[in-house]
């Protein structure tokens, strides 16, 4: 018998059906006064099927008992609710992006305390990291570079820093679309100057230079470096660097610095056949400057999006 995520298994009343989600009123604020929030009931929802675990929690597939709809269910088992509404609040501020995953709700057990984002079930369900086995054409990934730039193009206009852009954070429909998700690194652009609490979070081989050099003033280009990463990535077949370590990524990108400032761009044995525009973006997105790294607006008005000029070598 299906059971509720996380929830008790005996019968509750059904909570009444909100004008709003959950998750636009933690993503609005309450202006400058204290906020209030109120959110939905896992009760709405039946578990169908686990479809992942987690280090907070685990993602399940589930029908919204009001609508019949099949979603998606992250469980946040002892939230930290400032980091809840943060991860909430920047996820709904990219909401109707077809290159971003929805959220829907945000729901809690009254019982235990436990959190719930619920979001868009993606179709397909796999994640870019297990699409990644051998390099892809060219072609194929400026499709795909096309669409994770949108996305952070969403994002980066919407004042979100996303800071753990990586291929298991990209789900893949069965049409072969990208969607952009979890947001649990996410936070919102401080101004120039101001910095964060944490210098490195998310994933340590897509961490831009300034965040292993303990720079916590950093921007969105941290998300423009994990971009130019990936693109590399989808091109070579496998990571750009595999330290395990900072000491270890800080000697990697040494190595990589050097090469760049010699010859002006990426190894050209790890992309023989990539054209010269191909070459331009890359080296743009992994720029060790982050005031000289492209945005994601100049990525994708690079000439390697441009039909006549992307194949030029």
């Amino acid at each position: 018998m299906s059971t509720v995520v996380g929830a008790r298994s005996e019968p509750s009343t059904p909570t009444a059906t909100r004008k709003r989600p959950a998750a636009e009123r933690v993503a609005n604020g309450n202006g400058g006064k204290k906020a209030r929030y109120s959110f939905g009931s896992i009760r709405d929802y039946e578990t169908l099927e686990v479809l992942g675990e987690g280090a907070y929690g685990q993602v399940s597939k589930a029908r919204d008992r009001r609508t019949g709809k099949k979603v998606a269910v992250k469980w946040i088992r002892a939230p930290d609710m400032p980091a809840v509404i943060r991860e909430a609040g920047c996820h709904a501020a990219c909401r109707g992006h077809p290159s971003v995953v929805d959220i829907l709700d945000v729901a809690t057990d009254a019982d235990t305390g436990d959190m719930f984002l619920v979001m868009e079930l993606v179709a397909g369900g796999l994640t870019l990291r297990e699409h990644l086995y051998k390099p892809l054409s060219e072609d194929v990934a400026r499709v795909m570079m096309r669409q994770l730039l949108d996305a952070a193009e969403r994002l980066h206009g919407a004042g979100v820093v996303h800071r753990d852009i990586k291929p298991e954070n990209v789900l893949v429909t069965m049409f072969g679309e990208l969607k952009v998700g979890d947001f649990g690194s996410a936070t919102r652009r401080r101004p120039p100057g101001v910095p964060y609490e944490e210098c490195r979070v998310g994933t340590l081989i897509y961490t831009s230079p300034e965040q292993l050099e303990g720079n916590r003033c950093y921007g969105q280009a941290v998300d423009m470096w994990a971009l130019g990463c990936i693109m590399a990535e989808l091109l070579a077949g496998g990571t750009l660097f595999v330290g395990d370590t900072e000491e270890g990524m800080v000697a990697e990108m040494a190595k990589l610095r050097e090469q760049i400032a010699s010859t002006g761009k990426m190894d050209l044995e790890w992309f023989p056949d990539l054209s010269e525009a191909g070459h331009g973006l890359l080296t743009g997105m992994l720029a060790f400057d982050p005031d000289q790294r492209l945005t994601a607006v100049e990525a994708l008005h690079h000439r390697w999006f441009n039909n006549n000029e992307a194949s030029a070598s």
